[in-house]
């Protein structure tokens, strides 16, 4: 496993180098290494840390959540209001209809399986997003309208928005019915998330000023320790509850986090984000590494150019869907595109569950994994080379005295 890492760690961060060197996305380069380093290509990677790819994967999305929600200001948030709630379901929703309507035309699917397929190709990839969004923030490019408050609050609930359509039409595929509490089960998912994360937010700020009420301080170091093992607990939560009370552990995580700013000392928050930041650097590799070798080229190949046509027909779907959601704000129409470009890419919930239909041996399965795969590998270098070759020219900057 060791090997592995040392191949992971060093070869990711040499691609990614030298995209940066081209002017391409680091992404890029990361993705690439974990298509040469997988199974389908050298297969220089041990079954151990493949068989812990899935955690692996959402360790370091637990990181770049809790820097999001250190980041995340919430009196600007208020400023954005409705557009925030409809992007975390109209833009995926039109995605998925997509899907529906056309998918069965183009690649020859049922539509129930088309629906699968549209479930799994309608979420938004926060690992992509949240990064720059967080940057644009510090950089207060687009902050003067809550522009990147407003596609970060909508991406970080579009998965879980998803996810459980996915599983609602799974269970369809394989001869069930879609109930109407799987449908309910998606807002409650949502608000017991955030009820969950806040109280253990205002549990861990109270432990830290009683703390350092009696002298007692903790260390920035300690806190991110801390905050990381709550976190997994939160996570672990979801687990636990699946089957009794949906809750949303993602979510959760991000919530704890913005409470943590809120209840914390400015500077201390300042301090845990940038400690935050930094883990982000180790586990941004581990992540899109780790993605790039759940690819398998095969499956890419033998989804043709119809996959391709179908990827393309969806994203101007979804970014009809964006430009619906921004209707009536302030955001002008340089800033609207921006908002489209951001919601493009897809990454992880992707290459999270592209594979499940397949492995649950339902016909789609095959299919539905090559388009998946194609879609990371089309929409994430788009996404991320379309924000970070456009930020400037289409946001701009607040300039606070």
């Amino acid at each position: 496993m060791l090997t592995s890492l040392a191949f992971i760690f060093l070869a990711g961060l040499l691609m990614a180098a030298v995209c940066q060197k081209l002017k391409l996305p680091r992404i890029i380069g990361m993705l690439f290494t974990g298509i040469l380093l997988g199974p389908y290509v050298l297969d220089l990677l041990d079954p151990s840390i493949l068989s812990a790819s899935a955690e692996l994967r959402q360790m370091a999305l637990i990181i770049i959540l809790l820097k999001a929600g250190l980041s995340l200001n919430l009196a600007d948030l208020k400023k954005v209001g409705r557009p925030a709630v409809m992007m975390s379901c109209v833009p995926a929703s039109c995605e998925l209809l997509a899907f529906f309507l056309l998918a069965p035309g183009i690649l020859g699917v049922t539509r129930v399986e088309a629906a699968v397929m549209g479930a799994v190709l309608a979420a938004v990839s926060p690992a992509v997003v949240v990064p720059r969004m967080v940057q644009l923030m510090e950089m207060k490019y687009g902050t003067e309208k809550s522009i990147p408050q407003l596609i970060l609050a909508g991406a970080s609930c579009d998965d879980i928005f998803v996810i459980v359509l996915f599983s609602t039409f799974v269970g369809m595929a394989q001869g069930g019915s879609a109930r109407v509490m799987d449908f309910v089960n998606i807002p409650v998912s949502i608000l017991l998330g955030i009820a969950l994360g806040a109280a253990a937010g205002w549990g861990l700020s109270w432990f830290f000023e009683t703390a350092y009420a009696h002298k007692n301080y903790v260390r920035n170091s300690t806190k991110v320790v801390i905050l990381l093992g709550v976190s997994f607990l939160l996570m672990a939560v979801e687990t636990w509850l699946e089957g009794t009370v949906p809750v949303s552990g993602l979510l959760a995580v991000m919530s704890m986090a913005c409470v943590i700013r809120i209840k914390s000392v400015s500077f201390v928050s300042k301090r845990l984000s940038e400690k935050f930041g930094k883990l982000w650097i180790a586990a941004e590799v581990i992540l899109f590494v780790l993605v790039g070798a759940a690819v398998d080229i095969r499956y890419t190949l033998e989804a043709g150019p119809a996959a391709v046509l179908m990827i393309l027909a969806a994203l101007l779907f979804r970014s009809f869907g964006v430009w619906l959601c921004l209707i009536g704000t302030a955001l002008n129409r340089k800033e609207r595109l921006f908002c489209m470009i951001a919601y493009l890419p897809k990454a992880t919930v992707q290459a999270a569950i592209g594979s499940v239909p397949l492995a649950m041996g339902l016909p789609c399965g095959q299919l539905v994994l090559s388009v998946a795969v194609l879609a990371i590998l089309i929409t994430a270098p788009l996404g991320a080379f379309g924000m970070d070759l456009t930020y400037k020219k289409l946001l701009k900057k607040e300039i606070r005295e």
